[in-house]
């Protein structure tokens, strides 16, 4: 379910790169196990191992695929679009994750599932709005142009998240809805989502 592994599975896709897939299950803790740990030490997903080189951080991830394998590449040559791509990837990895993510388990865990999702939606749509705004000058068919980038390596995932997790109402989004639907078409981003992995519970696919 992690949108982090989603992109990073986006990204060996769009690159043609062959890799073996190694479940890590979340809900039974396994990321906190000593296996894990040892790869990454604060214990998140996803992980990537290449021959000798250990890295963990999507961001951190993505960089490293996009320096060493240049076909496809992730970010545009116009800095001004390149800027763009950085801004939108941090808006979901950091303004819109935590929230959703470790904030949203606290608030499930101390209070309720209901207050959960209040305060999930509340920071997913405020997300959203600002992603509206500062794509709304610099979107073509994908999300800072007529190639797909960085950006939409964040956004596809965090879209995904909102309308299947979390019942987003999307009208409010134009662009990103248009977006979204544009990924549909792309089989490097559909065969990325959870839905498509061989661990994904029984529940998510029903």
């Amino acid at each position: 379910m992690s949108s982090c592994s989603c992109r990073v599975r986006i990204a060996l896709n769009l690159k043609g790169l062959d890799y073996e897939y190694k479940a890590v299950n979340l809900a039974k803790g396994e990321h906190f196990g000593p296996e894990f740990v040892n790869l990454n030490p604060i214990s998140f997903v996803p992980v990537l191992v290449d021959e000798d080189i250990v890295i963990s951080d999507s961001f951190a991830i993505l960089m490293y695929l996009d320096e060493k394998y240049l076909q496809h590449p992730l970010l545009p040559l116009d800095l001004q679009r390149r800027a763009i791509n950085y801004q939108a990837a941090s808006i979901v990895s950091s303004s819109i994750q935590p929230h959703q993510n470790i904030v949203g388990r606290y608030i499930e865990e101390k209070v309720n599932p209901e207050e959960k999702l209040v305060w999930v939606k509340y920071h997913i749509e405020k997300g959203f709005a600002a992603l509206e705004k500062l794509l709304k000058d610099y979107a073509g068919k994908y999300a800072t142009g007529n190639e797909v980038h960085l950006a939409d390596l964040f956004l596809a995932p965090q879209i995904h998240a909102a309308i299947k997790r979390f019942s987003v109402d999307m009208t409010q989004f134009p662009i990103l809805s248009r977006l979204n639907e544009a990924y549909n078409e792309l089989p490097a981003f559909q065969d990325a989502m959870p839905e498509k992995q061989p661990d994904t519970p029984v529940e998510v696919l029903s």
